[in-house]
Formats: C-alpha cells, sequence, structure tokens
C-alpha cells in the first residue's frame, strides 16, 4: 500500500537490561550471563537471533521423576507437563518454544475433554513444527488435528448432524473475534459447519485412531459463507477466515497481546498488518516487528505466566527437571500445560491473586530447596554483614536483576536478623538461615513476577 508507514523500531540503549526483558517476553529468561551476551550483537542481530534459530540442542541433563527415572510424556499423569517444561528449559530455540506456548493458548486444547496425552502431544508437536511458519498452514494443520477434531467435537460434525463447535471457535478465538463490525453472523456459523463435516475416526481399547476425512459423512451441497457461495470444503472454511476484511486486524492484535500488555499504536496496528498479508499470513515477520518495537522495551512491564516463571527460575539455577513435583506446583500458581480452563485459554488477569501467588512461593522453595545452606558450612566462611549476606544469596540465585527497592528491604531484613544474635549457635545458624530466606524472597519480588 502506498504511503504505509513503516512499523517503528526500537533505538534506545540496547543493553542486558533490555536484552533481559527481550528474553523473558520471547522466551523464557536469561541463564547467567546470557542477557550481557546477547546485549552485545545489538537489536536487530539479537531479535533475528530468537527468530532466526539454527536447529535445536537440548542442553543439560535429560528429564527424570524424583525416582531418577525417565519421564514417559505419553502414558504417565503429568509427565506431559514435565516434559515440555524440561523442552523450556533446555532448548536452544526459546522463541520456538515461547510460540508454541502461545499457539496452545490461542488454539486452546484441554487433555480434560481429549483424554489422550499421544494426541495433546501430537498437537504440540504440530504447533512447534509451525511455530514461525505461515499462519495458513498452521490453521489448516491445527483444524484437522486429531485432539482439535475431539476437543471441538470436529469428529462427530457430519452430514446428517452438522455440529457448530469448532465452526464458532474457529472464527471467534482464531481468526476474526466476537461482535466485531463486519464480522461474521450466525448464519455464517452454521454454513461454516456444513463446509467442516466429513472428518472421523476409529476407536478400540486403545483409544481413537485412524483420524480421517470420509467423503460420505461431508456435506456436498453450496454453502454460502461471508457472502460467497460454493461447495466449500474445510480447506475453504479456513480460507475464507483467513481473507475476511477482520483477520489481519484480529490477528495482529492477538499477537501483539502476548508480548506487550498495552494496544499497538494505530498506525503500527496497520504496518503489521500490512506486513502480515503482503508477506501471505506469515508469523515471523510481524513477529520480528513486534520484538523490535520501541513499546515492548519503555512501555510497562507483564506478568509472567506461572511455568515461564518457573522455566525462567530453573534455567538461571542451572537447575533441571527432576522431580514430578512441578506438575502440581505450577497447576497451584495457576497453569498446568495440557490443561488449558477452557477454549478461550488462560486468562492472564489471573495471574497473580492471593491464591495463585502461593504456588509461586512453593515454586520458588521447592526450586532453592536442593541449594539451601546449612550449619555445615564452616563458620570462617559465613558472611557477617548485610551487605555480604544479599551478595551471597545473589550469587547462589545467578545473579538475578534486583530493584533499588528489593535491594533495600533485604538489607534492612539482613540487619535485623543479625541485629538478633546473641550467642555462639545464633551467630552460626542466623546469617545461613538468612541467606536461605533472602533468597525465594529474590524470586519471589516483583521484578521477578514481571518482565
Amino acid at each position: 500500500m502506498a504511503g504505509m508507514a513503516a512499523v517503528p523500531i526500537y533505538r534506545g540503549r540496547f543493553g542486558s537490561a533490555q536484552a533481559e526483558r527481550l528474553l523473558w517476553r520471547a522466551g523464557f529468561g536469561p541463564k547467567p550471563g546470557e542477557a550481557k551476551t546477547l546485549a552485545r550483537k545489538g537489536l536487530r542481530a539479537a531479535v533475528h537471533s530468537l527468530t532466526r534459530p539454527g536447529k535445536e540442542r537440548l542442553r543439560g541433563k535429560a528429564p527424570t521423576d524424583e525416582q531418577g527415572l525417565p519421564l514417559a510424556p505419553e502414558d504417565a499423569y503429568g509427565h506431559d507437563h514435565l516434559w515440555w517444561l524440561d523442552r523450556m528449559v533446555r532448548t536452544s530455540r526459546p522463541l520456538v518454544e515461547r510460540m508454541t506456548l502461545v499457539w496452545h493458548d490461542w488454539f486452546a486444547t484441554s487433555n480434560a475433554g481429549v483424554g489422550s496425552q499421544k494426541l495433546m502431544l501430537a498437537q504440540n508437536r504440530l504447533l512447534r513444527a509451525r511455530a514461525l511458519g505461515t499462519f495458513e498452514k498452521l490453521l489448516l494443520g491445527v483444524t484437522k488435528d486429531p485432539a482439535m477434531l475431539i476437543w471441538l467435537s470436529g469428529n462427530q460434525n457430519t452430514v446428517d448432524a452438522p455440529n457448530e463447535n469448532y465452526a464458532r471457535e474457529l472464527m471467534e478465538l482464531f481468526t476474526l473475534g466476537a461482535d466485531r463490525p463486519g464480522g461474521y453472523t450466525e448464519q455464517d456459523v452454521r454454513e461454516q459447519a456444513r463446509a467442516l463435516t466429513g472428518w472421523c475416526n476409529d476407536f478400540d481399547q486403545t483409544g481413537p485412531y485412524n483420524f480421517r476425512f470420509d467423503p460420505y459423512r461431508h456435506d456436498w451441497k453450496s454453502k454460502a459463507i461471508f457472502g460467497h457461495e460454493g461447495n466449500f470444503d474445510w480447506k475453504d472454511s479456513c480460507w475464507l477466515c483467513l481473507r475476511h476484511p477482520n483477520h489481519a486486524s484480529f490477528f495482529v492484535a492477538k499477537l501483539w497481546s502476548y508480548f506487550v500488555p498495552t494496544p499497538p499504536p494505530a498506525e503500527t496496528q496497520a504496518a503489521l498488518e500490512h506486513i502480515y498479508v503482503s508477506q501471505a499470513y506469515a508469523v515471523r515477520p510481524v513477529l520480528e516487528s513486534i520484538l523490535m518495537h520501541p513499546e515492548l522495551y519503555v512501555g510497562p512491564r507483564m506478568v509472567k505466566p506461572p511455568v515461564v516463571y518457573t522455566a525462567g527460575l530453573l534455567r538461571r539455577l542451572g537447575r533441571g527437571i527432576d522431580t514430578s513435583e512441578w506438575v502440581w506446583l505450577d497447576a497451584l500458581a495457576g497453569q498446568q500445560l495440557f490443561y488449558p480452563p477452557n477454549v478461550s485459554g488462560w486468562d492472564e488477569s489471573r495471574w497473580l491473586d492471593t491464591a495463585t501467588f502461593r504456588g509461586r512461593w512453593h515454586v520458588a522453595s521447592h526450586a532453592l530447596a536442593k541449594t539451601a545452606l546449612d550449619e555445615g558450612i564452616p563458620r570462617i566462611n559465613v558472611p557477617n554483614s548485610p551487605a555480604q549476606l544479599l551478595d551471597w544469596a545473589l550469587r547462589k540465585n545467578g545473579h538475578p536483576s534486583v530493584a533499588a527497592e528489593t535491594r533495600a528491604a533485604l538489607l534492612d531484613f539482613n540487619r535485623r536478623v543479625l541485629a538478633d544474635i546473641d550467642d555462639f549457635g545464633k551467630s552460626n545458624s542466623y546469617p545461613l538461615m538468612a541467606v536461605n530466606a533472602a533468597r525465594i524472597l529474590l524470586a519471589v519480588a516483583p521484578e521477578q513476577q514481571t518482565s
């Protein structure tokens, strides 16, 4: 489009603080020293290193349960969550894994309705494989995905009994948005359901299998969708949504919301829509523009989703998946992978409340438990000043970023702990307890809950 404004690019300082925010928004936070290394690349190269990664390498020890046994993600309850959390911790392609999480929320599918960890993991592999490709290929893949077919009754949608579940969510949640001017109608829902007929599967004692399109179950008569008439099938159903006037604006606004907490400026919104449509619905160029936009670096902070918080904490500590407790701990914090609460995905406005913050506290406590200090440390090595205690806690936590207010509060805490020492026993135990407490307080500080 002639005269289309370019998407603004952040021109300010790109130092460790900005690189750290980028790594949290587009991944799972930095390992020690990683933000400084990324900052040296400069903004554009740093973003491209995330959006154009090489072959994945999972670095570190393979995941196990608390008994040291390998995971069984297709069979053992919760091991699907552990398997994916491990990828978040060890991946060399954090943005690909983060986009897989974005698509899991966008096309929210829950094993509570699917009843097959095997099928859920297969869907997860689809989302990962198409994470940075075109939205068109992603949408077509999700539409015929076995887990989605079960979840939204696509395998029960026949010419004799059309089922509207997927047709409605395809438009409302996945491509167009609800209650928008010029949007879809109830008639469009009914006609889309007819176009989507034909999918089915077999079932035996091992569960559902052999998902396929059966032409005898499909409605081959003409349909009228968005004012267009034709003998539309499931692919046409997707293509008509992608070419609807409301799709590009919906896609851009929704994708933006996963990385920036405030709506995009009108000119940015329009420029991103132009990129998206002109690039044949490609995700990567839109995402790169978002990740280089000034709003990401100078705008307000975002609350980290529970699994992002957990994965980032483990990455910084250098701890892998060695217990199944992360399943219930993340669920307590508000997010169990493969179990979004409904087809709308997770409600990010509820990430932090009195119940879920308790879960984050337990996540921090469990993450740090293996390296907690005890009285076996020789007295000569125990710090004996508030600043030394805090420095020790920071070092043991992998040197996280600390706000001035948090540092001041912890120094005051350490001073009060040391002031209570009035005998030899306390002189050894109190500083150690102060470091352990400070480490948890550092891990749950406001700046660790947001990015």
